[in-house]
């Protein structure tokens, strides 16, 4: 086990002690979006790392933990995502993936830990815009108080992010609140990553470190 790890406080066996604290707060944030999240899949959870080398030993760590599945590039960036041979339990939720990204050039996150969840909210929407007005419409609650986040300090962001090689839209809904970040989509990360392997230049048999 990495010194350099440890003492960044970012090990499996530190994160994992982490973790019931971080879906507290995941939870206050449903119930502030008026969502009600506990019986909808937790489809798994991300870390932000700052320092590549840090990255690269978490890779190394985690993947003591489970298999790697894939190794995208979103927006430049090397995108780990790694299933857990036992599923992650947490308040209502069993999470069954990691996703770690290695630091982006230029971003400094204020805290490396836990920095969302994302949960699979299942839908035909093609487009991010779609994908909320979905939820509105599924989730009555949402759509009454959606004009009141701003003002409880909930930041809202539409996207669409795209893997290279992958085939499958993944429309994003994302919530960002006191350090925490809730995001919503109709697809699996499952799902995601198998459509990347008809992708042409992508092994998922590569599992080593970038």
């Amino acid at each position: 086990m990495s010194q350099l790890l440890a003492k960044a406080e970012l090990t499996p066996t530190q994160m994992k002690a982490k973790l019931n604290e971080f879906m507290q707060k995941i939870q206050l944030l449903s119930d502030i979006l008026s969502l009600d999240l506990s019986e909808v899949q937790a489809d798994h959870i991300a870390l932000r790392i700052n320092d590549s080398e840090l990255a690269k030993l978490a890779h190394s760590e985690w993947q003591k933990e489970g298999k790697v599945i894939s190794q995208a590039r979103i927006n430049g960036r090397p995108i780990i995502v790694l299933e857990f041979d036992e599923p992650l339990d947490a308040l209502h939720w069993k999470i069954e993936c990691l996703e770690l990204p290695y630091p982006a050039e230029g971003k400094m996150y204020p805290e490396q830990s836990w920095e969302h969840v994302e949960f699979v909210i299942p839908s035909d929407a093609t487009t991010a815009e779609e994908y909320l007005e979905y939820l509105k419409v599924t989730f009555p609650a949402f759509r009454k108080d959606y004009a009141s986040l701003d003002s409880k300090g909930v930041s809202i962001k539409l996207s669409s992010p795209k893997g290279e090689g992958e085939r499958v839209n993944n429309p994003t809904v994302a919530f960002k609140w006191q350090g925490v970040c809730i995001k919503l989509h109709p697809h699996t990360l499952k799902t995601i990553v198998q459509s990347e392997l008809t992708g042409p230049d992508l092994d998922p048999s590569e599992s080593g470190p970038f």
